[in-house]
């Protein structure tokens, strides 16, 4: 677990405290699909969340749906016009496509994130 992340089987969700219900929520992240779970109990959260996304599993089974994967490696960035002309020229000097330059930011980015944790999670291009 990472800070109030859980990860289970693939799927990841983020625990937030509800103060008005006072119980503890999740939602499995990266899937269009509505998956979340709740608990009044701190002790339960983590197996509320296995439950969730055992559940799920299942559920995809008995409908014969294939369970998706979390985060497909496609999604949609808006950015102002000026930074996407500068990021497109950097990508044309360096030889490189628009996606291999963002790629490459967002490793950076990530890798500089999980130093400031101490976690040793490098991760480097396809």
């Amino acid at each position: 677990m990472i800070g109030n992340i859980l990860e289970y089987k693939g799927y990841h969700s983020k625990i937030e405290y509800d103060a008005e219900s006072k119980v503890l929520r999740g939602k499995i992240e990266g899937v269009s699909d509505f998956i979340d779970f709740e608990t009044d109990d701190i002790a339960d959260v983590e197996n509320q969340f296995h439950q969730a996304v055992d559940d799920y599993i299942e559920f995809c089974k008995e409908v014969g749906k294939k369970p998706e994967k979390e985060y497909k490696g496609m999604f949609n960035v808006r950015i102002s016009p000026d930074l996407h002309k500068k990021l497109a020229i950097c990508a044309l000097k360096d030889g490189e496509t628009l996606n291999s330059e963002v790629e490459k930011a967002i490793i950076q980015f990530i890798n500089m994130s999980f130093e400031s944790v101490s976690l040793n999670n490098k991760i480097s291009a396809k």
